[in-house]
Parts: structure tokens; C-alpha cells; sequence
């Protein structure tokens, strides 16, 4: 399979002048000359006209790519472009977490575009791990059936990679850290990258910790979100607010995540005691289930609100992919239509 990529006049075998060279998408992407990276030097001195650089896809999956940075220009919105833009028209980003890999890749694969398409302002994709301190019983077993099925960051990328050049809506990447730090944050951040993946959230690193990793997230064009819960003091929670990336993420539970049958009247002041040290969005998950929940929180002046668990048990409760995706379809259209 190859891929071809436009950059004036003759033609050049990537694989010639570059033997590692792959490409971040299986379908053909046509980018200017102007646009591709200087140190792409197969490209230089080629006349302008009807050229192309021809790039071997080896894997789906691109650990590594010279193009990668390039390509990364032409994907989905930023999550604080995505915020502002909804900002302007006084709407509320609606955030659906999904698991990757329960019940299977593919089905996450279409979840993702079904998402995508009934209206999701952002969407979070979970990487399965076998410590989810964070999760609750719905999502842990989510994760588990997912790990069973032999899913992991490899073969969660490569499924990611397929679809995000399809996707309007930027995907924020939930994992845990440790195995960011197995495998090396850098190489960690570059293929995540190259997967198409917009923003993080690592629900167990330490504000201490996050220095370093805020300056290559950054430079990676990725945008790293940090979380307040309703136990952290006022003085942390103002630090967490300025270093946190494209949006705040408000706890709204003390524990772990999991549908409740309210969401709890402190909600409020947390919002705007956030409100009050940022002006940066701020986003409400953990215990919202239902519509009612959304619109309540929405009223309490939330830029966001992070479904998880209530998907996540629809999915896992289906009986089959198609019976799956319609109950994820009209979940998330009755989300989407109650939210201002």
C-alpha cells in the first residue's frame, strides 16, 4: 500500500532516502511542499509539477515519522479551539468516555465514528490497564474483558490511527502512568501523536510530576488535562488550574468513577470556586448518567461534561456490535439535545 504525497514535480521513493519512513494514515493524504518538515530532504530541489513523494505505509501504526508532525497539522481541532468555538455559540462540549477494546477494537473503532457523528464536542478514550485505581466496577471490568481480549497501547494506537483521520472531534487519551513511564515519556507522547491523539489525561500522576511532561506535551502539540477533586485545597486546586492544558477536569465525586443516582449539590461551588482562579474551560465527570445530570450541571455554569460509565455499560451490556452502537447512538443523541 502507498501513500502519495504532493510536493511539486518528479517523483522520490521515501524509502530511498529514509528506510524507517512510514506513514500515520492508511489512506492518501496530498500535503504542499511548503508544508512538509525542512528535514524531510528528499523533497528539496524537486521541480514543482506533478510529483510525489512516495511513502511505503509498512504498519497502520506509526511509531515514528518524519511526516508525522507534518500530518498532525490537518487533524481534528485542538481541545481549547474546540472550547472557544463552542464557547462563541454559548454551547456546553458534550465529552463521551468510551473504553478501547470492550467488547473489541473494531467495535471501539465504530464507536468512535458513531460518537463522532451524533454530536460529541471531544471524545475520551480509555487505555485498558490492570490497576485502575481511578475506575469504578463498570469501567474495571470494562478494562478487564478488554485485556482478556489481548488489547493494549500497541493495538490501541494502530486501531486509533485508522480512524482519528475521520474524526471532527479531538480524542483525549485516559491513561495511567506507569506505562507512559515503561515506555518512555517522549516516545510515549510521539506516537501517541502520530495516532492522532489531541489531549491526555493521566488520573494518577502528581501536580509535582507534571513540570517536565507539561514542556514535551507542549512542544508535541498535545494538550495535557489535569484533575481537581472535591478534596484537593483551595491552594492546590488554584496550581492544578493554571498548569492543566485545554480544559480543567472537575471530579465530581470523592472516589472513583461510576454512575450515581444524583450529582451532589457541592458540584456548584466547586464550579465557581474554579471559575474564580481561571478562565480556562472547566469540565464536569465522574456520577453523570442521565440527561438531568448533564442540563444540571450545565446550569451550574460547566464548559463540559465527561460521560463515562453510562456508556461504558451499554456497550459492555450489548449483545452484539450492531445492538451496541444503536443504544450508544441514542444515548448519545438524547445527551447532545438536552445540553444548551
Amino acid at each position: 500500500m502507498e501513500a502519495r504525497l504532493c510536493c511539486g514535480g518528479g517523483s522520490a521513493s521515501a524509502s530511498h532516502h529514509h528506510p524507517q519512513l512510514v506513514c500515520p494514515s492508511p489512506s492518501s493524504a496530498h500535503i504542499a511542499a511548503s508544508q512538509l518538515p525542512s528535514s524531510l530532504s528528499c523533497c528539496r530541489g524537486l521541480p514543482r509539477r506533478r510529483s510525489c513523494l512516495k511513502v511505503v505505509i509498512r504498519s497502520r501504526y506509526i511509531m515514528a515519522c518524519v511526516i508525522a508532525p507534518a500530518l498532525s497539522n490537518f487533524a481534528a481541532k485542538s481541545i481549547g479551539q474546540t472550547f472557544s468555538e463552542l464557547r462563541k455559540r454559548g454551547k456546553v462540549a458534550l465529552i463521551p468516555y468510551i473504553t478501547a477494546g470492550d467488547p473489541d477494537l473494531s467495535t471501539s473503532a465504530e464507536a468512535l465514528k458513531t460518537l463522532d457523528c451524533c454530536g460529541a464536542d471531544i471524545i475520551e478514550l480509555g487505555v485498558p490497564y490492570s490497576d485502575p485505581l481511578a475506575d469504578g466496577p463498570v469501567i474495571q471490568a470494562a478494562a478487564t474483558r478488554a485485556l482478556q481480549n489481548g488489547t493494549n497501547l500497541e493495538s490501541v494506537l494502530e486501531m486509533l490511527s485508522g480512524v482519528s483521520p475521520n474524526l471532527k472531534a479531538p480524542v483525549v487519551l485516559f491513561t495511567y502512568y506507569n506505562p507512559i513511564l515503561r515506555r518512555g515519556v517522549e516516545n510515549f507522547l510521539q506516537a501517541i501523536k502520530a495516532a492522532g491523539v489531541a489531549g491526555l489525561v493521566i488520573p494518577d500522576i502528581p501536580l509535582e510530576e507534571t513540570k517536565r511532561l507539561q514542556k514535551l506535551t507542549f512542544n508535541n502539540n498535545i494538550e495535557l488535562v489535569l484533575l481537581v477533586t472535591p478534596t484537593t485545597p483551595k491552594e492546590r486546586m488554584n496550581k492544578i488550574a493554571e498548569a492543566s492544558q485545554g480544559f480543567v477536569y472537575l471530579v465530581s465525586v470523592t472516589g472513583v468513577t461510576g454512575a450515581r443516582a444524583s450529582v451532589e449539590g457541592r458540584v456548584e461551588s466547586l464550579l465557581q470556586g474554579l471559575k474564580k482562579v481561571t478562565e480556562k474551560p472547566v469540565a464536569v465527570g465522574f456520577g453523570i448518567s442521565k440527561p438531568e445530570h448533564a442540563l444540571q450541571i450545565a446550569r451550574w455554569g460547566a464548559d463540559g461534561v465527561i460521560i463515562g460509565s453510562a456508556i461504558v455499560k451499554l456497550l459492555g451490556e450489548a449483545s452484539s456490535p450492531e445492538e451496541c452502537l444503536g443504544a450508544l447512538r441514542r444515548f448519545i443523541k438524547d445527551m447532545k439535545a438536552i445540553l444548551p
